[in-house]
């Protein structure tokens, strides 16, 4: 008994020193696909920072290794292997191809399928960099960072980016259709980002032709998180900084402001200014900015069984504007449930829900036009009972017509529009597996949009230094409100068909769906005067309709509208020997607003091919290329993105046209709004595209060159008869983008732990009019007719007058052509003879600016050391144009732009400023001289992340914690005069910059906790 005690005491203690003991590993890593020395793999003694990575000939040493260790090799590219020391020095091992890479699954229309089967260009942005990024709307995040989409960001609280899809298809629209779990929305700010598990944008006619008359202008795909199986996670995401505008517009201070003002009253030939009483040097800018607060916040829990599993997150975020007073609150809800009934049969249901105070808006223009020699505030004394009062002080009497005194609408009138927005969008499904390969899928889905809005419009008063008295600008003042209620549903029903079958592999979709839409608005106001018995007080709670009794100042207004379309879909996905790729899909539509057209359905489809050439046993014996698919698509996509303006194309409405008198009758007649071209019909985009993706050096480079063009067809347009008759809406003309696009991306492991990743995308743009009703039909848009929209130019493109210079003297303007458009003096500009017929006539208007940029592009940096991880954001726009107009003004006296300083005030003293005198009409005709370069580089956002490691964290009962700081905006190089190069606008107007809410840099520290 005795000797079995001591041995087993023994056996005990050789075991204890035997794991205590330290030894040296070694070892080779080989590459199981070519049988070649791994170079560069991390090897790591699991769960501590000892480890090391392999040389050029795949060797490795490791030393101070427990004998009961496990080492994890792993690399970019392969599959991470993990061996047990289990008392060796020496471990060689093999690394896979991590298949799983090219093997991912992305969401597709009506369904999903693995990457590689697919033959269209679809891009998932993955859902960290969506919740990290401070951005209310999840789409302001992926600026730069998708080849192909041109992302218009807005510094103004709660405003959507503007999402423009391999260019500007169509002058009715330009919005891609948003799909969020399967539901067809208009636009996902109603999502807390924190909340996306999953983005993918889809540009090619492969994979919108499924989305048949919404697929045009491109389709971005959301799905929501759920719960997965297994999983009792809590998670808290929250962030908080501040932001501040740095880039400001340089106009002149009052010193500089009063030299050029006197300078420009001599030119008119006025009377000098009175500055007695305007004394004042006032920052408009400094005193409309502030340093905004932001904070964005999500808590979520996910729990499951063996049958059930449930999701549920609430967000909070709170938005302060860049001008003061302004602040945007939101609160969300996501909430999933799925139930396995058997192995299957499934049902669920998921709901997204959101409620948002936005901002009282207010706008930056009249910061940048008051004269600086106003001060903010003045003081007016009551003569009757000597009583004090601070007031807004009125602008100068050359200012106050036209522009009020910026804080006065800032602060005096801060929150005095309140808004409350509403809205739930959610569906219930139960899906279905029958016959062994067949799938079938119904959902529900449901859109409610609930928006109100008070509005007070109070008496403004003001003191004004000429008399020392207490004005009032208006005499009137109002109460608003308005309600819009708004209605989506819609039903889905997906057979699914999965089969393999020797080299053959096909998943097949047949599908019905309808979608239905109902909008209605109603606005009414009331208004009373200054002898109003009950005068508004300034209490929220009082700005309703029934505060002012008389009725006759009541206006009332109202829309509303429904549309529905019902729709067959069928998509096939086959693949031969897993190198040879067919995908077709096609869709019918029929939609309620062409019934009496005889154009109520319509078909789209499309086709597509890919080879996966690296398959083939030709490119076995290389090494270069990882993976290589050669890949192209055709197809016919709709729009029937065409404005507010048309929700009934072939029902036009009735206006009034004049009124005729029988009797002692009076009968109100009415007429069409425009005549409708028979047969009319939705639009169609033909699309197609070439290109391939390439993987090459272990994986670690990354390739995807596209060539696109797509041309829509039948474009829905006013005609525009001749004075006193209707207008006319038919399908008529044609629009083609094409260009290139390429994404890349350079990912590697170095010695010590450190990882590093650069990406990069580029996409070129070219855009034209291919036709329109002839080739001197033209569209006009924007301030002042700027914008044109014509046969063999780019949509929207600017058109005016070329300024070769300035006049110097008489003999100048003698020896120059005639210009018939205005009478010219020396100081004016000089506009170009275009058609030189020797006159400047309106025949001189040419192209001068062209909004859409020749090339968009996007660079990032990702950096890994241990637990840190960097991320650094850069973005670009090239070769386009913007359009000032701000400072376009004659019949107003502006404050003046510091570039006015170098005017002309006398022979050689300028060739481009002109002369200081608003009488010269000649100097505000739309004309280059407003023109400026839109090209910008941006550094977009850095990021700083320290991940704790999971020794640590689970002393303390968590599974995972991080925590980052975040500064977004931080730099942009410019040539504009405006707050920001980023200008949007309408499909046929934009790139005009009318004074646009500046960019801010936005810096923020965050914590992201799961328990």
């Amino acid at each position: 008994m005795k000797l079995k005690i001591a041995t087993l005491l023994s056996s005990i203690f050789c075991t204890l020193l035997l794991s205590a003991q330290q030894v040296t590993v070694s070892g080779t890593v080989m590459e199981g696909a070519t049988g070649e020395p791994a170079i560069g793999v991390t090897v790591l003694v699991k769960g501590t920072s000892n480890g090391t990575v392999t040389d050029m000939d795949g060797n490795y040493s490791l030393p101070n290794v427990s004998n009961d260790a496990t080492l994890v090799f792993s690399y970019i590219g392969m599959q991470t292997l993990e061996e047990p020391v289990n008392g060796r020095t020496t471990i060689n091992v093999t690394l896979s191809e991590d298949v799983q890479a090219l093997d991912e699954v992305v969401v597709i229309g009506y369904g999903a399928a693995r990457k590689r089967d697919l033959t269209g260009s679809i891009v998932t942005v993955s859902a960290s960099d969506i919740a990290d990024r401070p951005s209310t709307n999840p789409l302001a995040a992926i600026q730069g960072k998708v080849s192909g989409v041109q992302v218009v960001n807005t510094g103004r609280a709660g405003q959507d980016p503007e999402i423009r899809i391999r260019g500007t298809n169509s002058i009715t629209g330009h919005l891609p259709l948003y799909v969020v779990d399967g539901l067809f929305v208009d636009n996902i700010n109603y999502l807390n980002p924190s909340d996306i598990e999953s983005m993918e944008i889809l540009k090619d006619a492969s994979s919108l032709a499924i989305f048949g008359v919404r697929g045009a202008n491109g389709v971005i795909i959301i799905n929501t998180k759920r719960a997965r199986a297994g999983q009792t996670i809590v998670n808290i995401n929250s962030s908080a900084g501040f932001k501040y505008v740095n880039d400001r517009i340089s106009v002149t201070n009052a010193d500089q402001f009063k030299l050029l003002y006197n300078e420009q009253l001599v030119n008119q030939g006025a009377n000098p200014f009175d500055y007695t009483n305007w004394q004042a040097d006032t920052d408009w800018q400094d005193q409309i900015f502030q340093t905004a607060f932001f904070t964005t916040n999500n808590a979520s829990i996910t729990g499951s069984t063996d049958k059930s599993r449930f999701y549920l997150s609430l967000g909070y975020t709170k938005e302060e504007g860049s001008i003061k007073h302004e602040e945007l609150t939101k609160y969300t809800v996501n909430l999933s449930s799925d139930y396995n009934v058997t192995d299957f049969l499934r049902f669920g249901y998921q709901v997204n829900g959101a409620r948002t105070l936005p901002p009282d808006a207010k706008q930056v223009a009249s910061a940048v036009r008051a004269a600086p020699i106003a001060p903010v505030y003045g003081t007016y004394t009551n003569p009757n009972t000597e009583e004090s009062e601070r007031l807004y002080h009125v602008l100068p009497d050359f200012q106050s017509a036209q522009v009020n005194n910026p804080m006065l609408s800032v602060e005096g009138q801060a929150a005095h529009t309140i808004a409350t927005n509403n809205r739930v969008a959610g569906n219930i499904y139960g899906e279905v597996d029958f016959l062994r390969n067949f799938t079938f899928k119904t959902t529900l889905s449901l859109d409610y949009i609930s928006n109100e809005l008070r509005q007070h419009n109070p008496i403004n008063y003001v003191y004004n230094p000429v008399g020392g008295t207490k004005d009032h600008l208006n005499s009137t003042e109002s109460v608003v409100q308005e309600k819009t209620n708004r209605t989506t549903a819609q039903a889905d029903m997906i057979l699914t068909y999965i089969n393999q079958w020797g080299d053959h592999s096909l998943t097949g979709t047949l599908g019905f769906t309808s979608n239905y839409i109902e909008s209605s608005m109603i606005r009414a106001g009331r208004s009373q005067g200054l002898d109003a018995d009950y005068p508004i007080i300034n209490d929220p709670d009082k700005w309703w309709l029934s505060i002012i009794s008389d009725g006759s100042s009541a206006t009332n207004s109202g829309v509303q509208w429904r549309r529905s379309t019902l729709s067959y879909l069928a998509r096939g996905l086959y693949q031969f020997k897993d190198r040879y790729l067919l995908n077709a899909s096609f869709r019918r539509d029929g939609a309620s607003v062409f019934q009496n057209t005889g154009n109520s359905w319509n078909n789209f489809y499309s086709l597509g091919a890919g080879w996966i050439m690296s398959e083939e046993g030709f490119m076995a014996d290389q090494q270069l290329i990882d993976y290589l698919k050669i890949k192209g698509s055709y197809g016919v996509l709709g729009n029937q993105n065409i404005g507010e303006t048309y929700r009934y194309p072939g029902y036009p409405a009735l206006s009034s046209s004049g009124s005729a008198v029988f009797g002692d009758n009076i009968i109100t007649g009415y007429g069409l709004d425009y005549l409708v071209s028979p047969g009319l019909n939705w639009e169609k985009t033909y699309s197609w595209e070439v290109g391939f993706e390439m993987n090459l050096l272990r994986n670690r480079l990354r390739l995807e060159p596209v060539y696109y063009s797509k041309e829509t067809k039948d474009m829905l347009a006013i005609v525009e008869g001749i004075a006193g008759t209707t207008p006319g809406l038919a399908n008529l003309g044609a629009i083609q983008n094409r260009g290139f696009e390429l994404s890349a991306s350079w990912n590697d492991r170095l010695e010590n732990g450190f990882a590093y990743g650069l990406s990069a995308n580029l996409t070129t743009i070219e855009n034209e009019v291919k036709s329109l009703i002839n080739k001197d039909y033209a569209i006009y848009a924007g301030t002042g007719s700027i914008a044109r929209t014509a046969e063999g130019f780019p949509i929207g493109y600017f058109f005016g007058y070329e300024v070769e210079g300035v006049y110097q003297n008489q003999e100048d303007i003698r020896q120059s052509p005639t210009n018939t458009l205005a009478s010219v003096l020396p100081g004016d500009l000089k506009f170009r003879d275009v058609d030189g017929d020797g006159e400047i006539t309106a025949a001189d208007r040419t192209m001068i600016g062209n909004p859409t940029p020749d090339l968009t592009y996007g660079l990032s940096l990702q950096l890994g050391y241990k637990n840190f991880d960097f991320t650094a954001d850069f973005m670009g726009v090239y070769g386009n144009e913007i359009y000032r107009t701000w400072d376009n003004n004659n019949f107003a006296q502006f404050n003046y732009l510091v570039d006015r300083q170098n005017r002309w005030h006398g022979e050689g003293t300028s060739n481009w400023e002109p002369i200081l005198n608003p009488s010269r009409a000649i100097n505000y005709m739309n004309s280059n001289y407003f023109i400026e370069d839109g090209s910008f580089f941006r550094l977009r956002n850095i990021q700083l992340g320290y991940t704790f490691s999971p020794e640590l964290l689970q002393k303390i009962y968590l599974k995972s914690l991080r925590l980052h700081v975040n500064i977004q905006n931080l730099k942009t190089w410019s040539r504009n005069t405006g707050y920001t190069p980023e200008i949007g606008g309408s499909s046929t107007a934009f790139g005009i910059d009318g004074g646009t809410y500046p960019m801010p840099t936005i810096y923020t520290a965050g914590i992201n906790i799961t328990f």
